[in-house]
C-alpha cells in the first residue's frame, strides 16, 4: 500500500483522539498496528501523538519494518516496548494518552502506569475497530481479490463432492489451493456433511459423504491480509421435497438480507429481516446465530448483525450476510455472501451461484 494511505489513516485517528480530548494513543493489538503502520510481523507496537508517530519492535524485525513502516520513527532495540519508549523519552510529562482497553492485560496496564506515573492513561473500547470498519479503496480491492480467489477455488473442488470422499479430504484441498493462490486460508475451513451440517462451526472429520447429504462448505481465501468469507451448501444425490424446502427458505432469507442492506440500516434490523423470514416459515428455532459480521484484517470485525447490536451500517462497511437452518440429526443449510455497503444498497462480491446444486 502507498504511504499516503497510512498518512490518511493517521490523520483520521488523530482527529478521533482530538475529539475525545486525548493527546495520543499507545497501540499494542497487532491488527491495529498493521492497519496504522503497515507492519505485518508478530512483535510491534505504535505510539501515536499529536505531532509524532513511533513504531517500536526488536532486532528480528529491523529489516522488515524498514521496508514496511514508512511514516513513523522506528525504534528497534532490546527489551520490552514500554522500556524502549521510556528509555527514549517518547512520552511527555502530563500527556493524556489512550490505550486499547480491550487488548491490554492487567499486568500490561500496571507496567505502563508504573513507568509513566505523570501520564494520564485512558482506556478505549472499539476505537480502532470502529475506525477500521469503514474501508478505503485499497482495502476494498484486497477483499475483492480474496473473494474472486474464493469463488474460483470453490468451483474447482465441486467435482470432489461424491460418496466416499471425506470432509477432511475436501478441507485439506481447499487449504492447499488457498495457500497456492493467496495468502492462505482466511480461517479453518468448515466442511460438514449430513448430520454434521447441523453444527454451525463443525470441524472437518473423517466422515465420508453419502447420497442425500447437504454439505455445508464455509471456506475462503485471504489476500494482502484481508479476509473473504463464503458459505455454500451443495447436495449429493437427488433432492427430496425437504431438501428443496429448507434450501429455498435459507436462500430467500439470505436474499432478503442482501436486498435490505444499505447505509443507515440498523444491524439489529438486518438480523430481524433474515430471522423473521425463516421464523415465518416455521424454522425460527433452527436459526441459532447472528446474520453476519464485518470483514477486514480479521475474519470477524465490526459491525456485527445480531439482536444485541446497537450499530448502524455505514457506507463502505464490508459485511457477511449468512443466515442458516440447522436441524439436529438431519443437517444444515447456510448461504453466505460478502457485501460492500453503499448509500442505496449493497454490492454482492461473491459470484458463485446460490441456486441449489445437486451433484449426482
Amino acid at each position: 500500500m502507498s504511504s499516503s494511505i497510512f498518512l490518511s489513516r493517521l490523520d483520521k485517528l488523530r482527529q478521533i483522539l482530538a475529539n475525545k480530548g486525548l493527546d495520543g494513543i499507545y497501540l499494542t493489538n497487532l491488527t491495529s498496528v498493521r492497519y496504522i503502520s503497515g507492519f505485518t510481523g508478530s512483535a510491534g507496537s505504535c505510539l501515536i501523538t499529536v505531532d509524532d508517530s513511533y513504531f517500536i519492535s526488536d532486532g528480528r524485525y529491523d529489516v522488515q519494518s524498514k521496508k514496511q513502516v514508512n511514516n513513523m520513527i522506528r525504534y528497534i532495540d532490546f527489551g520490552d516496548h514500554i522500556s524502549i519508549i521510556e528509555k527514549n523519552n517518547l512520552i511527555k510529562v502530563g500527556q493524556n494518552l489512550a490505550f486499547e482497553g480491550d487488548h491490554t492485560s492487567v499486568s500490561q496496564y500496571k507496567k505502563i502506569s508504573d513507568s509513566f506515573p505523570n501520564t494520564q492513561w485512558s482506556p478505549t473500547s472499539m476505537l480502532m475497530e470502529n475506525l477500521q470498519a469503514v474501508k478505503d479503496d485499497s482495502e476494498l480491492n484486497a477483499i475483492r481479490t480474496a473473494v474472486e480467489i474464493t469463488d474460483v477455488i470453490y468451483k474447482e473442488i465441486l467435482p470432489m463432492l461424491k460418496p466416499g470422499v471425506t470432509e477432511k479430504d475436501v478441507a485439506n484441498q481447499l487449504v492447499l489451493r488457498y495457500r497456492q493462490e493467496s495468502d492462505g486460508e482466511a480461517y479453518n475451513p468448515i466442511v460438514a456433511g449430513g448430520e454434521n451440517g447441523a453444527l454451525p462451526h463443525a470441524v472437518p472429520s473423517d466422515r465420508p459423504f453419502k447420497d442425500g447429504d447437504f454439505i455445508v462448505i464455509d471456506a475462503a481465501a485471504k489476500y494482502a491480509g484481508y479476509h473473504a468469507d463464503m458459505t455454500r451448501t451443495p447436495l449429493i444425490g437427488k433432492p427430496t421435497d425437504r431438501h428443496y424446502e429448507i434450501y429455498e427458505i435459507v436462500k430467500g432469507s439470505q436474499q432478503a438480507g442482501c436486498d435490505a442492506a444499505k447505509s443507515g440500516v440498523s444491524c439489529k434490523e438486518m438480523d430481524s429481516i433474515t430471522r423473521d423470514f425463516i421464523a415465518d416459515r416455521g424454522y425460527g428455532k433452527y436459526y441459532n446465530h447472528g446474520t453476519g459480521h464485518g470483514l477486514g484484517l480479521e475474519i470477524h470485525t465490526e459491525p456485527r448483525m445480531s439482536q444485541l447490536s446497537t450499530q448502524i451500517l455505514d457506507e463502505n462497511n464490508v459485511v457477511t450476510i449468512e443466515p442458516g437452518i440447522y436441524i439436529p440429526g438431519w443437517g444444515g443449510v447456510r448461504i453466505e455472501d460478502d457485501v460492500i455497503i453503499k448509500k442505496d444498497g449493497c454490492e454482492v462480491l461473491n459470484k458463485t451461484s446460490k441456486d441449489l446444486v445437486a451433484l449426482n
